[in-house]
């Protein structure tokens, strides 16, 4: 009896034992995940005997979920989210940033120019209290407006949502990131769908204004790649993933067809030709984060300015940041 308890224990653990060959890696839809897809299809780590396995991540909730339940290595994620982990004592290291611009207004009007043209309207944000909301929120606090007052703000549970509700006609304006705009603005030039859709324009660049308001260069360090764990002992995996993943970026940046339809394959949400457009209009760079580290604590201190619980209370000491030398 108690050798068949013991022979079921050590089944139930082999069940949910890390396989040791995979490496897992999380992600959201958008284009910080892309990269990814092409390490994948090339079977990137073969040299090392590591598969590497993709898993989707909605939204922040289920972010926070994969991070508390699953056996993550690696998670792609908003550059405020890793700070935010990381002083609530998750054993985190971000690696790079290799998102730096990646968020514009989409409107029914051409003559919008700046955030503040948009004072009084309704615009759709996806994701409150999260990258897009708070990059719009500091943007409009610097104008001297207030976000909550001065626009109707719809707030929805994704991009999708917003690109939706645009096409819908159910809002004029909203907040996206790319690929969304690119997409939105693909749809509503096809048929069927342009008899009901209406007249969409690419609006204002965020990062633009970023730079403009706070006088300072026109990108903002916005999402990247982590380690979950303790990194000793893995330095070569994760100096090899970082070079792969540069590789994979610079393959997305210079082939956006043949990006699109590789990308579609994992995320079939994606349209593929609107995939393809959006990739000139994103600023996508990997920089080391020990490198990105005076761009992430300016942001981080503007945010903590705002609202410190946006990057877990304070700015994180240099152990969030992976250095690998």
């Amino acid at each position: 009896m108690k050798k068949s308890l013991l022979f079921s224990f050590v089944f139930l653990l082999s069940l949910f034992a890390k396989d040791e060959n995979k490496i897992i890696v999380a992600g959201p839809f958008a284009s910080v995940s892309h990269p990814i897809m092409h390490m994948i299809e090339n079977d990137a780590l073969k040299d090392l005997n590591k598969k590497i396995e993709f898993k989707l991540w909605k939204n922040p909730d289920e972010l926070k979920a994969m991070i508390l339940n699953s056996n993550i290595d690696f998670i792609a994620l908003p550059t405020n989210v890793a700070s935010n982990l990381y002083n609530k004592g998750v054993d985190l290291k971000l690696l790079n940033v290799s998102v730096w611009g990646i968020l514009a207004m989409i409107s029914r009007d051409a003559n919008l120019k700046t955030l503040k043209d948009f004072k009084g309207k309704e615009i759709a944000i996806p994701f409150r209290a999260d990258m897009p909301d708070i990059i719009f929120q500091e943007l409009t606090k610097k104008y001297g407006l207030d976000p909550k007052k001065d626009f109707k703000i719809q707030y929805v549970t994704n991009p999708i949502d917003a690109m939706q509700m645009l096409i819908l006609r159910r809002v004029d304006h909203a907040l996206l990131a790319e690929p969304a705009i690119s997409i939105a603005l693909r749809k509503t030039d096809s048929f069927p769908i342009k008899i009901v859709a209406p007249e969409l324009y690419r609006s204002v660049d965020l990062q633009e204004e970023w730079g403009k308001l706070f006088n300072t260069k026109s990108k903002v360090p916005q999402a990247g790649i982590a380690y979950l764990g303790n990194t000793k002992g893995k330095e070569e995996l994760i100096n090899r993933f970082l070079q792969e993943y540069e590789k994979s970026l610079a393959w997305y940046k210079q082939n956006p067809q043949k990006a699109a339809t590789l990308v579609v394959k994992t995320l079939p949400m994606l349209e593929e030709k609107g995939l393809a457009d959006s990739i000139k209009y994103v600023k996508l760079e990997s920089i080391s984060a020990f490198e990105a580290k005076e761009d992430l604590e300016f942001f981080f201190t503007i945010l903590k300015n705002s609202n410190a619980k946006l990057i877990g209370g304070n700015l994180p000491n240099e152990n969030l940041y992976y250095n690998s030398n």
